[in-house]
C-alpha cells in the first residue's frame, strides 16, 4: 500500500483552473500522519475545522500525492445517505415510460427497456469501492467517469470526499455505516453487490461542525482537528503559518505583503474574539485578500496601500464593524 511522504512540510501543486489558478495546498506533519493512519486502519478519515481551513483542499492533495483516482460530493440538507452509494432516476424512467407507451411495442421490450438497474447512477463510494464496475454502470446510464483534474489513476485505489456532512440529518452519516464497515451494498434493483475491488478505498470526511455526529458514526472514523494557532498567545506562529501559506500560493508576492495582510486578519480575528463573534475569519479570507490585492496592484508598494481598501470585502464581514476600525500597523 503507498502511503504518503512522512515530511514536515510538503508543498502539492494542484492543476489549474480558471476558478483556482493558484490551487496549492501545504500537506502538513500532523495531516500526513492521519491520512497514513487511516490508510493502515482501513477507517474513515473525519477531518473538523473551522471553514476555511482547508480540509476539502487537503483531500485533494492527499489523491494528488497517493496517485488516487478523486472523487468529491458536496453534502446539503436535501442528501440522503444512498444518494453517495447510487441515485436511481426515477423520473427519467418515467419519461421513458410515457414515451414508449406512446409509440407502442412489445411488453417484454419494455420491461427490459425499463429496468429499474437502467435508471441507476454510482454514486461517489460505488466508483471508490469499484471503478471498473461503475465505469460500466455509468455508460448504461450515459455519464461520465469522475474528471481527473491531477491525473488520478484509478489503479492506484480511489479517495473520496465527502464533504461537509455535517449539513445533513443525522441518518445519512448513520446510513452510511454497514457500507463502510462492510466494504459494499447493493444498489437498488441490480442483482450483484458493489463491493471493494482490489485496493481499499481512503474515505475523507469533511464538518464544519454545524450540527453534531451521531456517536455511531463517529467511533467508525479517525478524527483530524485542523486549527490556526490560538490567539493572543500564538500570534507569531498565526502569522509565520498565514505567511508561509501565502507564499506557497503566490511566490512573487513580497514579504511585507505577506505579512501585512496576515496582520490585518490577526487584528480583525483578535477583535470578534474580544467581541464573542463567529464567524472569524481564517485562510480562505487571507489567501483571497492577497489574491485580490496580487491582481489590482501592480507593484509592492500598491498592493500594501490595497490591503487596508479590500480587507473592508475580503476580511472585515460583519457589517455593524464599520472599516474606520482598521488601523494600519
Amino acid at each position: 500500500m503507498r502511503f504518503l511522504r512522512n515530511k514536515d512540510r510538503d508543498v502539492v501543486e494542484l492543476a489549474a483552473t480558471d476558478a483556482m489558478p493558484e490551487a496549492v495546498h501545504v500537506l502538513d506533519e500532523r495531516s500526513i500522519q492521519a491520512i497514513n493512519a487511516a490508510l493502515a486502519a482501513k477507517r474513515p478519515l473525519l477531518v473538523r475545522g473551522e471553514p476555511g481551513i482547508g480540509k476539502s483542499q487537503l483531500a485533494r492533495a492527499a489523491a494528488k500525492e497517493l496517485g488516487r483516482a478523486y472523487v468529491h460530493q458536496v453534502v446539503d440538507s436535501r442528501t440522503e445517505s444512498r444518494d453517495l452509494l447510487w441515485h436511481f432516476d426515477a423520473i427519467e424512467r418515467l419519461a421513458e415510460a410515457q414515451l414508449r407507451g406512446a409509440l407502442g411495442g412489445s411488453l417484454a421490450d419494455v420491461k427490459r427497456d425499463l429496468k429499474i438497474a437502467n435508471y441507476v447512477h454510482p454514486g461517489p463510494l460505488w466508483w471508490a469501492f469499484d471503478w471498473v464496475g461503475a465505469k460500466n454502470q455509468a455508460a448504461v446510464v450515459s455519464r461520465p467517469q469522475p474528471k481527473q483534474w491531477d491525473a488520478g489513476n484509478p489503479d492506484n485505489g480511489c479517495l473520496v470526499l465527502i464533504d461537509e456532512i455535517d449539513k445533513a440529518e443525522s441518518d445519512v452519516p448513520n446510513g452510511l455505516l454497514e457500507a463502510l464497515g462492510a466494504g459494499t451494498f447493493i444498489p437498488q434493483g441490480c442483482d450483484e453487490p458493489v463491493q471493494v475491488d482490489k485496493i481499499a478505498p481512503l474515505v475523507m470526511i469533511t464538518t464544519n461542525e454545524e450540527r453534531a455526529l451521531p456517536d455511531a458514526f463517529l467511533r467508525r472514523c479517525l478524527v483530524l482537528h485542523l486549527a490556526l494557532p490560538s490567539l493572543p498567545d500564538d500570534r507569531t506562529a498565526l502569522q509565520s503559518l498565514l505567511v508561509e501559506r501565502g507564499r506557497a500560493h503566490f511566490k512573487a508576492a513580497a514579504d511585507r505583503v505577506l505579512a501585512q495582510a496576515a496582520n490585518i486578519l490577526i487584528d480583525y480575528r483578535l477583535e470578534l474574539l474580544r467581541l464573542h463573534r463567529l464567524p472569524l475569519p481564517g485562510q480562505a479570507e487571507y489567501l483571497d485578500l492577497l489574491r485580490a490585492v496580487i491582481n489590482l496592484g501592480a507593484t509592492p508598494e500598491r498592493q500594501e496601500e490595497l490591503l487596508f481598501e479590500i480587507a473592508d470585502y475580503t476580511v472585515r464581514k460583519h457589517p455593524d464593524l464599520a472599516s474606520a476600525d482598521v488601523k494600519r500597523n
